[in-house]
């Protein structure tokens, strides 16, 4: 049964319990936190329990609209056993009590992923890097050419083993030539080695001659459903473009090479790079095959800093298993769906045509629905059948349609299922599917951040300036009183917690422009988005989301106050630290950037003298043998990814969890 719940003048579907009810929309949420100078003089917790841990002198922001923010927090057993006044809070110190100081900076509950894919975050992590700035250097197809060429320079052992020269992120909108790199390009990297360069979105890359001689892609070869080989013009002869279902044709080659140790190394590098972003619950949102095998070996062997959630793809795995336990910090959490691509590639489904075409499409191309009707209401129905949560990507609004059309039927047909089914983008968005949505119980897992990354993009080039406004629309969700999660979706962006609290809040373009006014949101409640929104969207708002006594001690610290700078200076805020269950995970080094720099895209880790010892023993994982390292301290601290943008030099873990599965006989693939 659907409760209907309301929120100060609004409403809100959902189906909430009464923790959660204090965290709905509200108009007076930012007077409700901002009087931080007047901290709750009274204690919450458990009468005469003796502390594990209290943190103190410091600000924190509780995102508990009954207590705002505190003086003081102790833990116990890796949970919040009191929150309030510091001297009260301190009377729960004992003989063996550890008290952290927080040195005047701002500690908030541990963010919750609302979308990502932790996976591929990896393969981000351990390929080369082609972010365009700030993020990297891949501002033009010459730069392209030789990141991918020092790249493969300085990981030679691992092209000669994998077979492949890869890179990650670049993005055609950004580059100085304004189109995507061709086979041609690539064939000046590599004409012997297969190179595959994935686009920013992950729903596009493109191939050298040799790669897609490998993958057996020819003038012959049709388009697969739901997929794009690009052509060259005037012939057949495929350019190296590949779009959606065409483009996992390409990278499946490169994925068959990946042996045991790879792809858990992938799984091993994506929840360090989120950890060192403050997120201490991670989402999978498209888990298949390989990776889905990794994720559950990495949590069987206890290997996860964070909580993992995976949604197995609906149309490709036969059996998933979701479950509301984690084992080993690790659960499937219901089942995902996507019916169509990217609005930056031009692949997400419009109703009203992309305001300039991309290349070898005519005037009033929309995009198109990446499976069909039938296969759409077949699997939204199996969800609810089974009762499982369906995450389903819908960029554009005639995917909206289609995925409001499922719902409608399936719930028609399964009335007193309770599985908060979630919108995951919606970048564009009519006002009445809004309106739909809300009446639906959908929770919308939007993407500001595309504001910053295409904002300028989206204006000129995807939906021009009537409809570009209005991407990730926040402010018509708030109007009705809904929740909503502001993700990362990374890899297509890093997953920079402090970039997209920014973007949420601002809405400013690469240029410094405001795209969307309206949809602006308030500190306050983009943080509810970060944590709070996005555990009630996971069924988890009783143990995570706010610091309350009885829940998770997750929590990260940041640098300053986001309710006290300039909202232009929010991007800029830096992790500190990250705390899972009271313990400390990731610890920002002391020579650390404002912003940290991804895990070194392919040097991640340094060889073992260059490992830093700071802070208190923790037990931390080693990615390509398991084998503990006692004493590392908070997270690693390598100083080759002290975040300081340097990329050139050291191992990839691919490489490295290549030799370490030649060392253990492991077969050759």
């Amino acid at each position: 049964m659907r409760i209907f719940q309301a929120a100060g003048d609004h409403q809100v579907w959902g189906q909430l319990g009464e923790g959660s009810r204090k965290h709905a929309p509200n108009p007076s949420i930012r007077s409700g936190l901002i009087f931080l100078a007047v901290f709750c003089s009274c204690v919450i917790g458990v009468t005469g329990q003796v502390a594990d841990t209290i943190y103190y002198n410091g600000t924190v922001i509780t995102v508990d609209d009954e207590q705002p923010a505190v003086e003081a927090v102790a833990a116990k057993d890796g949970k919040v056993l009191a929150v309030g006044a510091r001297d009260e809070v301190l009377k729960r110190r004992g003989d063996e009590t550890k008290l952290v100081d927080l040195g005047g900076k701002t500690m908030l509950p541990g963010f919750v992923d609302s979308h990502g894919h932790t996976y591929m975050i990896g393969l981000q992590a351990t390929t080369a890097n082609l972010l365009p700035p700030p993020d990297g250097a891949g501002k033009d197809i010459a730069s392209l050419q030789k990141l991918l060429k020092d790249w493969a320079e300085s990981n030679r052992r691992a092209v000669e083993k994998v077979g492949w020269i890869a890179g990650f992120g670049y993005d055609d909108s950004q580059l100085a030539e304004q189109r995507h790199p061709t086979r041609e390009d690539l064939d000046e990297v590599s004409t012997e080695v297969p190179v595959l360069i994935i686009h920013q979105s992950g729903h596009l890359g493109v191939g050298n001659s040799k790669a897609l001689e490998m993958a057996g892609i020819d003038a012959e070869t049709e388009d697969p459903k739901g997929g794009v080989f690009r052509r060259e013009v005037g012939s057949r002869e495929p350019n190296g473009v590949c779009e959606e279902y065409a483009f996992f044709v390409l990278v499946g080659k490169l994925a068959a090479s990946f042996d045991e140790p790879i792809n858990d190394a992938l799984v091993v590098e994506g929840i360090k790079l989120q950890a060192s972003f403050g997120y201490t619950t991670a989402q999978e949102g498209r888990a298949i095959g390989s990776g889905l095998a990794a994720m559950e070996r990495v949590a069987k062997a206890g290997k996860l800093q964070i909580d993992l959630v995976a949604y197995p793809d609906v149309l490709e795995v036969k059996d998933p298993k979701p479950s509301m336990n984690y084992t080993n910090r690790y659960r499937e959490g219901g089942v995902k769906l996507t019916i169509d691509g990217s609005p930056q590639g031009k692949t997400a489904w419009l109703t009203k045509p992309y305001h300039i075409p991309p290349p070898g499409q005519k005037k009033g191309y929309a995009g198109y629905a990446a499976i069909d009707e039938k296969t759409t209401m077949e699997a939204v129905e199996r969800a609810y059948a089974n009762g499982w949560q369906i995450l389903c990507h819908a960029n554009g609004d005639a995917a909206s349609d289609r995925y409001i059309d499922a719902l409608t039927a399936a719930q028609k047909k399964y009335p007193e299922v309770e599985n908060r089914p979630v919108l995951i983008h919606g970048q564009v968005l009519r006002e009445e599917q809004v309106d739909a949505y809300r009446e639906l119980g959908v929770f919308l897992s939007l993407f500001p951040m595309h504001t910053y990354y295409w904002g300028d993009y989206h204006r000129d080039s995807v939906l021009g300036p009537v409809r570009a406004p209005n991407i990730s629309p926040t402010g018509w969700v708030l109007e009705r009183g809904m929740m909503f999660g502001s993700h990362h979706d990374a890899p297509v962006a890093l997953p920079n917690s402090m970039r997209i609290l920014s973007a949420t809040v601002t809405r400013k373009t690469r240029t410094g422009k405001v795209l969307g006014p309206e949809h602006k949101v308030d500190v306050a409640t983009a943080l509810k988005a970060l944590t709070i929104w996005p555990a009630w969207q996971h069924f988890e708002e009783a143990s995570k989301g706010s610091i309350e006594v009885g829940k998770l001690a997750d929590f990260v610290i940041l640098s300053d106050n986001p309710l006290e700078v300039d909202e232009d200076e929010l991007a800029n805020l830096r992790i500190e630290e990250t705390i899972k269950e009271d313990v400390s995970i990731y610890r920002r080094p002391e020579n650390g950037a404002s912003v940290p720099a991804p895990a070194s895209f392919g040097i991640t880790l340094d060889h073992p003298e260059d490992r830093v010892r700071r802070g208190s023993p923790v037990l931390s994982f080693d990615p390509l043998g398991y084998d503990p390292i006692p004493d590392v301290g908070p997270g690693y601290g390598f100083r080759s990814a002290c975040g300081d943008g340097c990329f050139n030099h050291g191992l990839s873990v691919m490489l490295r969890a290549i030799e370490s599965a030649s060392d253990r006989g492991a077969p050759d693939r």
